[in-house]
């Protein structure tokens, strides 16, 4: 595949230059478009040293009388010849620039005229990543059907720790694969995937819920989708966009979760229970605030709705995955889960580590399947993570049939 790589203003543009080469090793041919402010932080001879293509540096990189007229419409020509568009680093100023058509400068002029897929890998300042304005743009970028590879936490160039710092050229490369080569191995599959926690409430402003983000019920959605199914996202109250091409099913309490699992069980092949249930609810739910005093209140809680142990019973040959959040025991207690609640596979993972599983980007989990096999996934990035659930789940598939 022929990709125009464009490289941002920031610190972060160094990566682009091995990001330049994990793609290279895949197969792509990669030109690279840098902006002025890219220039300052890293050369454009090393990226053409790097993929034995012209650089272009500017609307008018060469200033002569006669290369004027075709210098200036340079940029359709790239636009044309190229097959995907990537932009790493992002940043905060090229993202709006991009989210709203301004056109002031070689890149993001090609990318006005660029009709093809566009992945980009933002990396900013933390505060800048976190602010409304980027956060929109970004929303925007989105529903034009562009791929974003998040950026990672850590420590940024500012000396901050946060989100922001661009993600591994690896996960980079890793993400325009998808799109370049994309699997479809779930083709003619209906995925039902829940994610996020549930809202069970106490009064008409408090509720009981879970530190679940979302993130892996939605990267599993995603790779569903990626991979040729048709997509079915149930999610609790989360804060991350709809994923584009997934239909997305938005409930608040375990029973609505319930409810829409159960009506959307008939139409599937495979679900993931992802999300992360509240166990207990209150059942009747006071119409009025409760007021603070300063006597002990003690909560009546009933179990909410057993979703996994009602769908394993009726699930019949669809292939069925269930999560586990554990804090200690992990593999004993997914075995448990999976005889108990019927499942194919369970997805296991500690919770007590600050660097994967809630919040996080990042999740490293055991995957316990029913033919007594376990795998072990370390560190890896949520879509990363969502992509090898999905070849073990079809092997495991296999395997069952073969019995």
């Amino acid at each position: 595949m022929r990709i125009a790589l464009g490289v941002g203003g920031g610190i972060a543009a160094y990566k682009a230059a091995e990001t330049a080469r994990r793609l290279m090793e895949r197969g792509h041919t990669v030109r690279a478009i840098l902006t002025e402010a890219a220039q300052e932080f890293i050369r454009p001879l090393t990226f053409a040293a790097l993929t034995g293509e012209k650089v272009v540096t500017g609307l008018f990189s060469d200033s002569s009388p006669e290369a004027t007229l075709a210098s200036s419409v340079e940029h359709i020509g790239v636009a044309r010849e190229s097959d995907l568009l990537l932009i790493a680093p992002a940043t905060a100023d090229l993202l709006a620039k991009l989210a709203h058509g301004h056109a002031g400068d070689f890149l993001t002029t090609t990318y006005l005229a660029f009709t093809g897929p566009v992945v980009l890998a933002p990396a900013m300042n933390s505060d800048m990543w976190r602010h409304p304005a980027t956060q929109a743009n970004l929303e925007i970028l989105r529903l034009r059907g562009h791929a974003i590879v998040e950026p990672g936490d850590g420590l940024l160039a500012c000396g901050e720790v946060g989100p922001g710092r661009l993600a591994e050229p690896e996960d980079i490369a890793a993400a325009v694969d998808r799109i370049a080569r994309p699997l479809r191995d779930l083709d003619g599959e209906t995925v039902l995937v829940t994610a996020g926690p549930t809202q069970e409430p106490l009064d008409p402003v408090r509720y009981i819920t879970n530190r679940s983000s979302g993130k892996m019920g939605y990267a599993l959605a995603e790779a569903a989708r990626d991979r040729g199914a048709r997509a079915i996202l149930v999610t609790g109250p989360v804060h991350i966009p709809e994923p584009s091409g997934v239909e997305v099913v938005r409930v608040r309490t375990a029973l609505e979760m319930h409810d829409a699992v159960l009506d959307r069980l008939p139409e599937s092949t495979i679900i993931v229970k992802a999300a992360a249930v509240a166990d207990y609810h209150v059942a009747h739910v006071p119409a009025q605030k409760v007021k603070k005093t300063a006597t002990r209140l003690t909560l009546d809680l009933d179990p909410t709705p057993d979703i996994l142990a009602e769908v394993g019973r009726k699930k019949g040959d669809r292939l069925l995955i269930g999560f586990a959040a554990e804090t200690e025991n992990l593999v004993a207690e997914a075995r448990r889960k999976l005889q108990t609640k019927r499942c194919d596979m369970v997805v296991a993972n500690l919770v007590n580590s600050s660097s994967t599983g809630f919040e996080s980007d990042l999740n490293a989990v055991t995957l316990v399947m029913a033919t007594g096999e376990t795998v072990e996934i370390g560190a890896s990035p949520k879509r990363e993570v969502a992509d090898a659930i999905f070849e073990h789940a079809l092997r495991l598939r296999l395997a069952l049939a073969a019995r």
